[in-house]
């Protein structure tokens, strides 16, 4: 049994607590969910995405074994059990090649998961739920099953060690790096369709002779009623009816797993674990919270030694390279300016590792650590709770107040 399967059933037998799943490569997300999963003795799962991370380098850089080697030299130095850590691969499919004809964007997907499972990610979310060049946007259970059930069989075929691998399926899954408009209706799943879902994929994996691999997955994606827009959060019901729970009756090892659960109520997320939903996806949240404290830091430094605020440079980079932004930010120009910097979907999360920006980023931490800044300067942009936290942190001023923001943002999860 996996340490994944461990958490499952302790949700699902005894009512357990949800496992929050870190969907960043931000370094300081990264140094913060590790610190606090060793001061709360906490399993931590980690996961990268198929836009962010894949064979190709992502919008990171990184290859898969690139950021599973960062990941576990980040956790040594940070005293964080290798066997505390699960490594995760979100949205694993052709939706970065979706542009393409399905043949092109499926063997990239191909490739990819190759190279996921390889570098030792176990926990993988098979996503084929977007079409691709001449498709429909979305497909329906059965095409979406039938090409996850072909990436499974990659996956099992090429991974060192295949017992190892869980599986993630589900096709009501907003799209990777979020696409979701304000004003968009949000539903929960219908019970009947989770349950046809399920089906699909058992017969897409037995159909190409997976009924062993089938056994492995672990969890579906459903649509608890939670989701956030650019400038809008749509807060789970906590007074709605768990329609969906009696959903994994007949399926004991199941959890459910809840995409975009980032800025949400305190109160929700032990609610979503009674409800079955043992994991918890959080992301833009997190840089959001960074980006905060960030532009708080810098707010505080001008005041005692003048300069620019750092947004002015990052709404120069953001408009010289619209494309992370454009299409996910609408209304007038200046609606756009605001969500730029202030966007629930922190677009602007795509654009810290331009060199520019982490040039920048380096001199403000370098600038706070030089210059003594007057706590009530500090507490003027940033939270009683986040400086509190910073102090117990061993980390550079600067970067505690960083991670402890960041921290802050995450601990409801766990």
């Amino acid at each position: 049994m996996t340490l994944l399967d461990t958490l499952i059933q302790a949700n699902r037998t005894k009512n357990g607590p949800a496992l929050p799943s870190v969907c960043s490569a931000h370094p300081d997300v990264i140094t913060a969910s590790m610190l606090l999963a060793v001061e709360l003795n906490r399993p931590l799962l980690i996961e990268a995405t198929s836009n962010q991370v894949n064979h190709h380098g992502g919008y990171t850089g990184m290859s898969p074994q690139d950021f599973i080697t960062n990941l576990r030299q980040r956790a040594d130095a940070l005293g964080l059990a290798q066997d505390m850590l699960i490594f995760g691969g979100d949205h694993l499919g052709p939706q970065a090649w979706k542009s393409q004809d399905v043949d092109s964007a499926m063997a990239e997907a191909e490739k990819m998961i190759a190279a996921y499972v390889r570098a030792g990610f176990t926990k993988i979310h098979l996503d084929c739920s977007e079409g691709c060049a001449g498709e429909p946007a979305a497909l329906s259970d059965g095409p979406a099953a039938e090409r996850a059930a072909r990436l499974a069989q990659i996956a099992e075929d090429a991974a060192p060690n295949p017992s190892a691998l869980r599986y993630i399926v589900g096709t009501e899954v907003p799209p990777p790096g979020g696409a979701r408009h304000d004003g968009e209706t949000i539903a929960p799943t219908p019970p009947d369709r989770a349950t046809a879902t399920l089906a699909a994929h058992k017969d897409a994996f037995s159909a190409l002779g997976l009924d062993t691999a089938f056994e492995k997955v672990r969890g579906l994606v459903v649509q608890p009623g939670l989701e956030f827009a650019p400038a809008h959060i749509d807060h789970f019901p906590m007074d709605g009816p768990d329609d969906l729970s009696p959903v994994l009756n007949t399926w004991p090892d199941m959890c459910f797993e809840a995409h975009s659960t980032d800025y949400q109520h305190d109160t929700v997320y032990p609610e979503l674990a009674r409800r079955n939903f043992a994991i918890l996806k959080v992301g833009p949240a997190l840089t959001f919270a960074w980006r905060e404290a960030l532009y708080g830091l810098s707010h505080a430094a001008i005041w005692c030694n003048g300069g620019d605020h750092i947004s002015a440079l990052m709404e120069q980079i953001m408009l010289e390279s619209p494309g992370y932004w454009q299409g996910h930010y609408h209304g007038d120009v200046e609606h756009q300016h605001v969500m730029r910097h202030f966007g629930y979907a922190d677009r602007i999360r795509y654009y810290w590792t331009d060199p520019r920006a982490a040039t920048a980023v380096d001199e403000l931490k370098t600038q706070i650590e030089t210059i003594e800044i007057p706590m009530p300067v500090l507490q003027q942009y940033l939270p009683e709770k986040t400086l509190e936290r910073a102090a117990t942190l061993d980390l550079p001023w600067a970067s505690a107040i960083l991670v402890a923001h960041v921290q802050e943002a995450l601990l409801p999860y766990f």
